[in-house]
């Protein structure tokens, strides 16, 4: 199962990034659309509102991207640390992740496989030493 565990870690590291691409070309086109609205472009503008709009819209858009992408890398990096708040954290993501067809629905579905089933559960659980449980020391918390 910790195979499933590092290919669900990946898959998240991907979806990062892709989202991360996402807010990138939205902040490029908000800062096309704000330099119509100020007249420093070289297309005549009908209506700078409009173009302001877009480029309000856009950055919006553009900053919950970022966020997603940043969650995603965050949770990806916990996950294949083996980290046991990714898991809680990863199936909060999964469910979200369900309306995103169609890449994020089979991101969702497959993390919700991986990390529901006692197996995925076993991979995050604290190493025990005789009936004790051991903190790794690089852990903080």
């Amino acid at each position: 199962m910790k195979r499933h565990v590092d290919f669900l870690s990946w898959l998240h590291l991907a979806w990062g990034a892709m989202f991360l691409l996402v807010a990138l070309a939205g902040g490029a086109l908000a800062a096309g659309a704000l330099a119509i609205s100020t007249g420093t472009s070289p297309v005549p503008v009908r209506s700078p509102m409009a173009a302001q709009l877009t480029a309000l819209s856009l950055v919006v858009l553009s900053g919950i991207a970022l966020l997603w992408a940043l969650l995603h890398l965050w949770i990806g990096r916990a996950l294949g640390a083996y980290r046991p708040w990714a898991r809680t954290l990863a199936l909060g993501l999964a469910v979200v992740n369900m309306v995103l067809l169609p890449f994020g629905t089979a991101l969702g579905a497959y993390a919700c496989w991986v990390l529901l089933k006692e197996e995925g559960r076993r991979v995050f659980e604290s190493p025990r030493i005789g009936g004790s449980v051991t903190r790794d020391s690089s852990r903080s918390g």
